[in-house]
């Protein structure tokens, strides 16, 4: 069963843009020779930190979006622990909450559908409303 993953790393600041796409290469390549498939590489580049890391106020934000076994992930992230310029990463786990506002979706098309076309909602404004709202 393939499951969906989300994992966000922070380079430093004053990594060269050739070792960032050296390391995407290589998370891909880790990915895909264990079997998982990349959705998406969301690059989002040079942002401001919230907080201070290490002795960094801003970072080059990346974003991988993956479907896998959970194998690879194990690699993936020892991978980001050894890279130097890599100063903080997070793998979340997304096909649970995916299902969960699939399914919540779903509920609310059953239950708009449930209403019927005869209900009978009172959208027009009478005179009495209409001078309360010229007053305030």
């Amino acid at each position: 069963m393939l499951r969906t993953y989300e994992v966000a790393f922070i380079a430093a600041p004053n990594t060269a843009d050739d070792d960032l796409s050296k390391l995407n290469s290589q998370i891909e390549q880790i990915i895909t020779d264990r079997g998982g498939k990349i959705t998406k590489i969301d690059n989002w580049g040079r942002r401001k930190l919230a907080y201070r890391i290490g002795k960094f106020d801003e970072g080059v934000y990346t974003f991988v979006y993956l479907e896998g076994s959970g194998q690879e992930i194990a690699e993936v992230e020892r991978r980001l622990r050894v890279t130097d310029f890599i100063i903080r990463h997070l793998t979340v786990r997304t096909d649970e909450a995916l299902k969960r506002a699939e399914k919540l979706k779903s509920k609310r098309k059953v239950s708009f559908k449930q209403r019927s076309p005869d209900d009978d909602f009172d959208l027009d404004i009478d005179v009495e409303d209409e001078e309360l709202m010229e007053e305030a």
